[in-house]
């Protein structure tokens, strides 16, 4: 069992945990991730690495609720405990070959897992010029943590709520056509979006990988249920990512695979007997 150390909602929606799991905490690298279970009942969820303190023994986790899983998980508190906390998995991020300006780029959900690779990249003295969006003020989270990794940070909502009014992309474009040399762009958020910011570099031939997060059970790649087409081979999200080039992925796959599952997932969500809405 793992213990919740720490809980802190950062929005209707989006919830940061501290985790008791010193081994996970002391081998743990920016761009890794974790596999979690409530219960002995429950699915196997994948979540990014946000943070993690070898000293506490903690890794801190950030999700928004958008399924079962994650609903039932924003009911527990601090000090209550989970089945299973698997990590750390997948390969650590990888640092630019070339020098420039790194360009990250976070849309909603994607926010929470670009924060501890623009973090890396800031303990390792590069300069990050961040973009964080969201649909509105709202649903945007960690912009202190961001502005404080960041050499820029510039944000972002569709509806204008809160900072510029207009789409992630439309303030990487600013970016593409200054002429300053990039070194990397790094997209993570929705698919969609990650597949907007691929379509609009790819002219420039600017280097630019998304961080993917499809179904996943046992975090291995013995099920296959991650797999990727890249540059028209097979990849394995769990093994050989998260991080891929953007370029390379079949975008159209991997969103019809994403809504595999759709109907289940509003079944599970009818059903729900954790005290997180539905039938009891």
């Amino acid at each position: 069992m793992y213990k919740l150390v720490t809980k802190r909602v950062l929005s209707d929606v989006s919830t940061l945990f501290e985790v008791e799991a010193p081994l996970v905490a002391r081998k743990a690298k920016p761009g890794q991730f974790i596999i979690l279970r409530i219960d002995e009942k429950g699915e196997r969820i994948p979540l990014t690495i946000a943070d993690s303190d070898p000293e506490r023994g903690t890794v801190t986790i950030i999700f928004q609720e958008v399924g079962l899983t994650t609903k039932c998980l924003a009911k527990k508190e601090a000090g209550e405990y989970i089945a299973d906390f698997v990590g750390p998995l997948g390969k650590p991020m990888e640092f630019p070959e070339h020098p420039g300006r790194i360009i990250a780029v976070g849309g909603g959900v994607g926010i929470a897992p670009i924060y501890p690779k623009v973090k890396g990249f800031y303990q390792a003295g590069m300069d990050v010029f961040s973009i964080i969006g969201a649909r509105t003020k709202d649903f945007l989270i960690l912009e202190d943590e961001m502005r404080l990794v960041s050499k820029e940070l510039h944000v972002c909502t569709d509806d204008g709520s809160y900072g510029r009014h207009g789409f992630v992309s439309d303030v990487l474009q600013n970016f593409l056509a200054d002429g300053e040399q990039i070194a990397e762009i790094i997209a993570v958020g929705p698919l969609p979006m990650m597949r907007a910011i691929v379509n609009q570099t790819r002219p420039y031939g600017v280097k630019t990988v998304v961080s993917l997060n499809p179904i996943m059970v046992d975090g291995t790649g013995m099920c296959g249920a991650c797999r990727v087409t890249v540059a028209g081979k097979t990849k394995f999200t769990c093994v050989d990512g998260p991080v891929f080039d953007g370029h390379q992925v079949d975008f159209d796959e991997l969103v019809a695979r994403s809504r595999m599952y759709q109907t289940e997932e509003k079944q599970a969500l009818g059903h729900c007997r954790c005290g997180c809405g539905g039938e009891k």
